[in-house]
């Protein structure tokens, strides 16, 4: 057990990275975001809500047209 704990703190030493600042150009680019295209994005949730209307959650109901 003990050393399944060592383990996972050195592993959890290792993965924090300290960004340099000129690494931070690359960071920035639109590919390399969580979600490049917020327009896609909206419309995603849009058809998620119309097609999952049964669960809460996002704001939106609807009847699975999408025309909410």
């Amino acid at each position: 057990m003990k050393y399944i704990t060592g383990l996972l703190l050195v592993a959890a030493l290792c993965g924090c990275e300290t960004v340099q600042p000129w690494e931070r150009g690359t960071l920035a680019k639109a590919e390399m975001q969580w979600q490049p295209d917020t327009m896609e994005g909206v419309m995603r949730a849009q058809i998620h809500a119309s097609k999952e209307a049964s669960s809460g959650g996002t704001g939106a109901a609807g009847g699975g047209c999408g025309c909410n």
